[in-house]
């Protein structure tokens, strides 16, 4: 197979280009290679398809930057692996096409044949605990199923839909004025070709009826907000027997008040007195796997950081962790008895150290502390 060439030389735009100018390059392409302007022909189909997934990806914030990160393999860490071929472009970018090629004399491909199902998007909250440890979860999935009673047709049993005698079965009728002809998408069958002469009780002659479903999905360990899975053939249910649309799976991560997340790191900090900083101590600190005990070195500075590797998140999609960094703070205590007060300015007056006098009460004597 051909190495695939970058999105960006695809649309020919700079790798810092805006949505705005991504989205008229596209257009300009997808002119250029539309297969109603190219009949039968493999090499415009294909630059067709290029420019879409091209377009895909780029006009897309989060697909962009796992682009841009990781090359033509990060897009599918977001759920985008491709099209599968031009029914599926016409079928996602439907608005878009109907808004540039209806208007210039090209078709959206929305013909009376099989046609792709719509899909589907839900969002799944997860908490951090949940990103480290992966596994299967449970969603709620509305969706369109094809009618029980009919079998999708529409019609009611014992019956099936009738060609259209406005269109004879075509989906457009033709209206001649003069030297003009226009066609249109024909007012009976609405451009379907079939008349569903007994509408089936059970849909009202749709062929889908509204259901929830409930499937499990596995979510890898690693993933992060926004992110999204996709779940082929598990969307709406197609028309006139084409294919079901996709399931896309919007990833919302929680916060954890104990961590900040940095990629596949995470930082969370420890607080602690001068007098264990300059003496050195153990502490507990929370980490992904529990209360853990760490050491803090004698004379740790505030701003001192200890580093736990491979104790961050899993990499998605690969092996190893990143690294959970814990910064500590130093506090100063500020509920000192004399007895302490007086030792430590004896320490001071050892080291060289400039310390302010003791406080003076109200005649002039130094204020005492309570002894604890």
């Amino acid at each position: 197979m051909p190495a695939k060439r970058d999105y960006y030389d695809v649309l020919g735009v700079a790798r810092d280009s805006g949505v705005a100018e991504i989205k008229r390059s596209y257009r300009k392409l997808a002119m250029q290679y539309h297969p109603d302007r190219n009949p039968d022909d493999a090499a415009a189909e294909e630059s067709f398809k290029e420019a879409a997934e091209a377009f895909e990806v780029l006009s897309d914030p989060e697909k962009r930057r796992l682009y841009d990160q990781f090359g033509h393999e990060g897009p599918s860490r977001a759920g985008f692996s491709g099209f599968s071929g031009t029914d599926e472009i016409f079928s996602h970018f439907g608005d878009l096409f109907g808004d540039l090629f209806e208007n210039l004399g090209f078709g959206s491909r929305r013909s009376s044949g099989p046609a792709r199902g719509q899909d589907v998007k839900v969002e799944l909250h997860l908490s951090l605990r949940d990103v480290v440890d992966g596994g299967d979860h449970e969603i709620s999935v509305p969706r369109r199923d094809r009618c029980g009673d009919c079998g999708g047709t529409g019609a009611q049993s014992g019956s099936a839909p009738e060609s259209c005698r406005q269109c004879s079965g075509s989906g457009q009728v033709i209206h001649r004025q003069g030297f003009f002809t226009l066609q249109t998408t024909c007012p009976v069958c609405r451009g379907e070709g079939k008349f569903i002469a007994n509408p089936c009780r059970g849909c009202s002659g749709t062929g889908v009826v509204a259901r929830e479903s409930t499937i499990s999905i596995n979510i890898p360990a690693g993933v992060d907000d926004g992110q999204t899975l996709r779940i082929q053939g598990r969307g709406h249910p197609g028309s006139r027997g084409g294919p079901p649309g996709n399931l896309y799976v919007v990833l919302r991560v929680e916060g954890d008040p104990r961590f900040i997340r940095d990629g596949f790191d995470i930082h969370s900090k420890v607080r602690i007195s001068m007098f264990q900083a300059a003496l050195g101590c153990h502490t507990e600190a929370e980490t992904l796997d529990g209360t853990d005990s760490v050491e803090i070195e004698p004379g740790a500075q505030p701003g001192y950081t200890i580093v736990r590797r491979s104790k961050g998140i899993p990499v998605l999609g690969g092996r190893g962790r990143g690294d959970h960094h814990i910064h500590v703070e130093v506090y100063v205590p500020d509920d000192l008895n004399d007895e302490h007060e007086e030792m430590l300015r004896e320490i001071a007056e050892e080291r060289g150290e400039k310390v302010s006098e003791p406080r003076k009460g109200l005649f002039g004597f130094a204020k005492k502390r309570k002894k604890r």
